[in-house]
């Protein structure tokens, strides 16, 4: 039985937690903050509940696994889990309204055809035929296993199988780009280019630069579904948590890590804040680069050969609003309001792109450019859940509204205004019904998450020189692994699962381990 010192309660380091309890190791969880989930944060006040982070889950079946491999309880005993229906309202530039239904991929289609006109449908059709293709061949080095020593295949390589564009007396040209693949595949069309673009923008990626392959967040979410929880998603956090105790798993809350102890070129434990030293034979860090470094003694976390960690990403800005009266039964879960002005929003969230030269590939930075300050109409995602512990009674109805914004960006009440009153446009009554409302800033996510400037880190990706790969779960340092979202396989929910899985995975079998089959 080895001693495994777990840095944070996020849910990548629950998940690695439980996984490594249930294997017979004894782990110790030192978490600075005096509760656990990380980014998966709630507000309660006056009866209303509001989640401050995620609030939908896709891919459940990575939570599902962890509770069939810790337990004898499954997922669904424990957290209330209910497909979004529809999926998603999308409300264009235009004032078209598209109620788009989940995991429906064919409904999709009739959808698009419905809201935009004929051959819409078929147009992201066929794209959503070619994302798959991208998602099959990398949804298994990419998100099953550790990341592969030879990383540079998976960078050079783009998966996604562009259409060749004829162009007359010059070469062909393939769309390198996820915006370019909206220009070259589906039109061009405003909406639907639109659609395509807030895939990449809600995951904090730029869809002027991010390399084609992002067409697998649209083919996940659209394909495997969207999910809410009784409770938010608070209530998943509170499930690992509870699974982790039920696995003895120890928890410090309020206990911050300052050092990472190194013996002969090894982890060996931590120090902690109050000059405490907890030995360990392995540790494990679910915390940003930046407070990782800040850990080690002069020794580099990252092999020279990995990857660089992602460094540019945006933040979030979200608004909770309590509101008087109760939510119609025709209200959608989610709704996402587009910009009337993509360009200005690209540019002051990302800065503008620089040229790659001949325009047939991504920019040479990612999101490294100048930031302007908040754009003047982001684009606006409404969350209206139909969750009876969301509000006090049926007579009143909890509202979140986020957008993305970059990192370290100042918020001032005006901006706060200006979100809720665009937000007016499809809450009816808002300004009538406004009890109170709370704003979560960047410096509300850096407090929560220890991320400069309250950055959100964003999924994997394949193909653009390794820009968007992750660093691995494995680091430099002998006995110490990275899981969260700022190591393989990246940001997101379901994402930080799988850190969780592939770093206890590492520590079990050790560096032959080549994920779960």
């Amino acid at each position: 039985m080895a001693r495994i010192v777990v840095i944070g309660a996020g849910m990548g380091a629950m998940t690695a937690a439980a996984r490594l309890a249930v294997a017979g190791h004894r782990v110790v969880v030192h978490e600075r903050a005096g509760t656990y989930g990380g980014a998966l944060g709630r507000v309660e006040r006056d009866g209303f509940g509001f989640d401050t982070g995620p609030a939908l889950l896709h891919l459940p079946a990575v939570y599902r696994d962890l509770f069939v491999k810790t337990g004898k309880q499954p997922l669904e005993d424990c957290v209330e889990l209910s497909q979004v229906e529809p999926a998603v309202r999308h409300v264009f530039a235009d004032g078209t309204t598209a109620d788009l239904p989940n995991a429906s991929r064919a409904g999709v289609g009739e959808a698009l055809d419905g809201a935009l006109g004929a051959g819409a449908g078929a147009r992201w059709a066929a794209f959503m035929n070619r994302a798959r293709e991208a998602w099959d061949r990398t949804r298994r080095p990419l998100l099953e296993e550790p990341l592969w020593p030879n990383w540079e295949v998976l960078a050079d390589r783009e998966p996604y199988p562009s259409v060749a564009q004829k162009r007359l007396l010059r070469r062909e040209r393939r769309a390198a780009t996820l915006a370019q693949v909206a220009e070259f595949e589906l039109g061009g069309e405003p909406r639907l280019t639109a659609l395509l673009e807030h895939f990449a923008l809600g995951h904090g990626l730029d869809p002027r630069t991010v390399p084609a392959s992002a067409a697998v967040l649209p083919y996940l979410e659209q394909t495997f579904g969207t999910w809410s929880a009784r409770g938010g998603m608070r209530a998943l956090a509170t499930a690992v948590y509870e699974r982790c105790r039920a696995r003895r798993v120890e928890f410090a809350f309020g206990s911050a890590v300052v050092r990472i102890v190194e013996k002969d070129g090894r982890a060996a434990g931590v120090e902690l804040a109050d000059g405490t030293v907890v030995d360990a034979d392995f540790v494990v860090a679910g915390v940003a680069p930046g407070a990782l470094a800040g850990m080690l003694s002069g020794t580099p976390a990252r092999a020279p050969q990995d990857v660089p960690a992602q460094s540019g990403l945006p933040s979030r800005l979200t608004v909770l609003l309590a509101l008087r009266g109760a939510r119609t039964e025709d209200t959608p879960h989610r709704t996402v309001l587009h910009t009337g002005d993509r360009a200005d929003e690209l540019d002051r969230v990302f800065g503008p792109p620089e040229a790659s030269g001949n325009g047939d590939g991504p920019g040479t930075t990612h999101g490294n450019g100048p930031r302007p300050g908040l754009p003047s109409t982001p684009t606006l995602t409404v969350l209206r859940p139909d969750d009876p512990m969301a509000t006090p009674d049926a007579e009143h109805e909890a509202v979140t509204l986020t957008a993305v914004v970059p990192a370290g960006a100042e918020v001032t009440d005006a901006a706060v205004q200006r979100l809720i009153a665009r937000a007016a446009a499809v809450v009816p009554g808002l300004d009538d019904r406004l009890l109170w409302h709370e704003v979560r800033t960047p410096a509300h996510v850096a407090e929560a998450t220890g991320a400069d400037g309250g950055a959100v880190p964003a999924p994997v990706l394949a193909a653009a020189g390794g820009r968007y790969l992750h660093p691995a779960n494995s680091t430099a340092v002998a006995g110490l692994y990275a899981v969260g979202g700022w190591s393989h396989p990246g940001g997101g929910l379901p994402h930080a699962g799988m850190s969780g899985t592939l770093a206890a995975g590492l520590i079990v079998e050790g560096p032959e381990f080549r994920g779960s089959q």
